[in-house]
């Protein structure tokens, strides 16, 4: 029995056919590479309709289909979901999803190479392609015994392709032409779909996260920025990014929680730095685009999706990596006001969340959150109730151990319903009320006995520390030796960028004004900051260590700014060597850093202070009776 595959598929197909699932035979199957990422294989096929063939790309998520065998040469397949679109001068097919017919059959027709295509030596790959292929047929039509004629016959005789009625012209309305294939409305696909080389598409998502608007300054000029994170029923997600004019048109109609329909975008390499999303694409909205809202509700496409990390597991993540956690709120300190050295002023509130892992972790809010949901949980934990939160994308920091602060993009919920949340509320009402957990964060680690790893100075030296991947975090109680005067602070940019200060090192602009070369502005005032060098010892030896701006000021007692004027402006050296004088041998609790770093062609120990606190003898008294306790039973 004979395999008849869909008549005129592939000039229906490079006309505009998006409808009729044609059935079409696999001619050659070719391992490409994708110029965008080299890590993402990417396949081509040669498919035919018996008469003519013609290329066709790939989808990424059906290489599974490649890889084990159910599509390769000769296989007999139906065309699902695809579209043509042009890609550098020639037309090419995307298969977004097939079904496999007969997996391996002999070569159907005598199907012409195809004429567009302009890949180096693709046309020729063709030809032999189908040359060989067909020769192979005849060849095997003259020499097939009847057992060959028996087994062909058994492949076919099962399968019942989809009745397919014969190509149709585009129509043709009145007072006008037929419909191009550029003015038919895109097709709906998967956010796992899009690909750069598709021409035309549509889809269909809610938005889950809609970023601040940004004003930025670069070479170009001034400019404004914003994105807003999409995710469709089929649980895919993707950021779209809007510039200057693009921004006025989309930002007052993007709506969190709303369900658009977009199209027309281009699409890009995600810029990880930024993006946390599980995408490698971006979506960059231009002027030619559109964002339709869509007035239904729909149910099929979530309204949000979560990727949850174990608060033991954020001890071992990279510092700026972006998370998703759900947590006990424990404690909520109250809202407290921070300003900033450009002179606005922000909110800040800390609070704790505890997990079933027996650890937790403090998470830091800023801005409105402060206002909004830190009033709403403090308002319950004084109340005597311990509400789950589920912190969508928040920013890992590791100053001082592991802790969580919200961004722009930054959402919170508030005793939800789904069944971590669940889980988590039986646990703590049950067990985790009652039970102990060990704060991976800095509210614990500096002074408590249970977190912190107490060591001395020539310890850090005979045990290695700060040569493996991660940092080491040790407390020692040392003594300053001595402060290096020539380099004890510098001045610093002001200006924010995001939720963070820039810092970098400025330099006069004439005599009265600073410049920040990273911000590229001048600015009247300038902010100090220490990066302050000393010798620290204990009863087993000495070190060199650098204390930054917060430490700078507990060994000192005064501000940066006070000192470099003391020295520079005022040239007081007399006051300026007393001041150092009396801190020296002073003794401190000091939260150590310890990590080797790359300086030029050589691998250094670097040691910072991250926390200094003043020695309470009676702890450390209790300490010290406690060590020799331990060594005498040994």
């Amino acid at each position: 029995m004979s395999v008849n595959l869909t008549e005129n598929a592939i000039p229906a197909i490079i006309n505009g056919d998006v409808d009729a699932k044609p059935l079409v035979q696999v001619l050659d199957v070719t391992l490409v590479s994708n110029s965008n990422n080299s890590q993402q294989q990417k396949y081509r096929l040669l498919i035919s309709d018996a008469v003519s063939s013609h290329h066709a790309m790939l989808a990424t998520q059906l290489n599974d289909r490649i890889r084990t065998g159910r599509v390769r040469k000769g296989s007999v397949v139906q065309l699902l979901d695809y579209i043509c679109t042009p890609f550098k001068n020639r037309k090419i097919i995307m298969v977004l999803n097939m079904e496999t017919i007969i997996a391996d059959f002999e070569i159907i027709g005598n199907p012409k190479p195809p004429l567009d295509s302009d890949l180096p030596g693709v046309r020729a790959i063709a030809d032999n392609t189908v040359e060989s292929l067909a020769r192979s047929n005849n060849t095997s039509n003259t020499i097939s015994n009847s057992a060959a004629q028996n087994a062909s016959h058994d492949k076919a005789q099962n399968f019942r392709p989809t009745i397919q009625p014969p190509y149709q012209p585009p129509p043709v309305y009145k007072g006008r032409g037929a419909v191009m294939k550029n003015e038919a409305p895109a097709r709906i696909i998967p956010i796992a779909a899009l690909n750069p080389y598709q021409g035309r598409w549509a889809i269909k998502a809610r938005v889950t996260a809609k970023g601040d608007l940004r004003r930025y300054n670069n070479a170009r000029g001034d400019g404004k920025v914003f994105s807003f994170d999409l995710l469709d029923s089929d649980g895919g997600e993707i950021r779209v990014t809007c510039f200057n004019a693009v921004v006025d048109r989309f930002y007052s109609v993007i709506e969190v929680g709303k369900v658009y329909m977009i199209s027309k975008g281009s699409l890009k390499p995600a810029q990880k730095n930024f993006n946390h999303l599980k995408n490698e694409w971006e979506i960059f909205l231009e002027s030619t685009s559109t964002v339709e809202l869509c007035p239904d509700e729909d149910d099929s496409i979530p309204r949000q999706q979560f990727s949850f990390r174990p608060i033991s597991d954020i001890e071992n993540v990279d510092n700026n990596s972006i998370l998703d956690v759900i947590g006990v709120v424990t404690s909520v300190n109250p809202s407290v006001p921070i300003l900033r050295k450009n002179g606005m002023e922000t909110q800040r509130r800390v609070l704790s969340l505890k997990d079933t892992s027996g650890k937790s972790v403090e998470l830091t809010l800023w801005g409105e959150f402060c206002n909004r949901e830190g009033q709403q949980l403090q308002e319950m934990v004084d109340s005597g109730f311990f509400p789950i939160l589920a912190v969508k994308a928040g920013k890992v920091n590791d100053f001082s151990g592991k802790s969580i602060g919200s961004i722009s993009t930054t959402q919170l919920f508030i005793n939800p319903e789904f069944p971590e949340a669940n889980s988590l509320r039986q646990w703590f009402d049950l067990v985790g009320k009652d039970s102990a957990s060990l704060s991976i964060s800095r509210d614990v680690i500096p002074g408590g006995t249970k977190n912190e790893v107490r060591k001395t100075v020539s310890q850090i030296k005979d045990e290695g520390l700060g040569r493996s991947d991660k940092p080491d975090w040790i407390t020692i109680r040392a003594t300053i030796a001595f402060i290096k005067t020539d380099t004890f602070c510098y001045t610093a940019c002001p200006l924010m960028i995001g939720d963070r200060q820039c810092n970098k090192k400025v330099t006069r602009s004439g005599n009265t004004r600073w410049q920040c070369d990273r911000c590229n502005q001048e600015f009247e005032e300038c902010d100090y900051r220490y990066l302050l060098q000393a010798q620290i010892l204990d009863g087993t030896g000495l070190t060199w260590v650098t204390a930054f701006q917060e430490a700078g000021e507990e060994i000192m007692e005064y501000s940066a700014k006070d000192l470099y004027l003391l020295k520079h402006e005022q040239q007081d050296d007399e006051r300026f060597a007393e001041v150092l004088k009396s801190r020296l041998f002073k003794q401190f609790m000091f939260r150590l850093k310890i990590k080797e770093e790359l300086y030029g062609d050589e691998q250094k120990v670097k040691i910072t202070v991250v926390k200094v606190d003043k020695v309470n003898y009676s702890s450390e008294s209790q300490y010290m009776l406690d060590s020799i306790s331990k060594f005498c039973r040994k």
